[in-house]
């Protein structure tokens, strides 16, 4: 596990009931379980190991970040959710399943995004790294089912972008925590037409007192944040989306790439080192 002091040692593995399952945009689901402790626990960036309980095949796990917690009547954390794409044979598998059914789940792993106060804070998702940046985005505000955790940022933009329209997701959930959306979309169906990193170019030009980034989403996106970032003088954290095995640090299958400050780099298991690197430091 990480060292981030605010990141829970408590590994936990549970057989989860499947509380709500319900399409989030196209070909994109969330999934909610009952898991109170882990509800409790779990950060934003961190992530869960999720397996097709009674199934064989596919065998393993895979690696889900938190999309979001839900409280009970009583204010007590309850449930967790998380956010995928339908395209292979684990998440088609995955999407039939339904409320009263049960997933095997294990965490929280991996390590955080940041907590350090900031004027503006500026998330950075393109296609499904959208998965972590609203539970990152609630609790820098303070808002809705974070608020007993207080608020790091004064300011938030979401600057997302997708394929087209379709493949947005949550807006509405982002908007009614308080988060301002700067939109992209390749075929100019909602917002900016074109690349998220041009409207963060944009973003960043205007942006007055300190800002922060953080970033998910495909490799090149990420890498090109990272340079952007460097450009402004901006400090940027990047959510890898290495694939994973054990999510352990056992297997050694999602390891990256990590400049060590002396002009040689080290590989870093993204399970355990990671997911959240300084930007910086990966070896792109």
């Amino acid at each position: 596990m990480t060292d981030d002091p605010r990141c829970s040692k408590d590994f936990q593995w549970l057989e989860s009931s499947i509380v709500e399952h319900r399409s989030i945009a196209k070909d994109t689901w969330e999934l909610t379980l009952e898991a109170p402790n882990l509800a409790r626990w779990t950060l934003p960036g961190q992530f869960f190991m999720v397996r097709l309980a009674g199934l064989n095949d596919p065998l393993i796990g895979r690696a889900l970040a938190m999309f979001d917690r839900g409280f009970d009547s009583q204010g007590n954390p309850q449930t967790v959710s998380v956010a995928y794409v339908v395209k292979g044979k684990f998440t088609h598998a995955l999407s039939r399943f339904k409320a009263g059914q049960s997933v095997e789940i294990w965490g929280p792993l991996g390590n955080a995004f940041s907590n350090h106060p900031v004027d503006h804070l500026i998330l950075v998702a393109g296609g499904v790294g959208i998965t972590p940046m609203l539970s990152l985005a609630s609790a820098a505000l303070g808002q809705g089912i974070y608020s007993q955790e207080g608020h790091f940022a004064k300011q938030v933009t979401l600057c997302y972008g997708a394929r087209t329209q379709e493949y947005l997701v949550a807006l509405d959930a982002f908007e009614a925590r308080g988060v301002r959306l700067a939109i992209a979309t390749e075929d100019g169906s909602l917002g900016h037409r074109g690349r998220v990193t041009e409207v963060l170019k944009d973003l960043l030009s205007r942006s007055e007192g300190t800002a922060r980034i953080a970033c998910c989403g495909p490799e090149p996106m990420m890498q090109a944040v990272s340079k952007i970032a460097h450009e402004h003088n901006v400090p940027c954290e990047v959510s890898l989306e290495t694939p994973m095995a054990c999510g352990i640090g056992i297997c050694f299958t999602c390891v990256a790439k990590i400049d060590q400050g002396d002009g040689t780099w080290d590989y870093r298991r993204t399970c355990v080192e990671g997911p959240i690197f300084e930007s910086q430091s990966i070896v792109w």
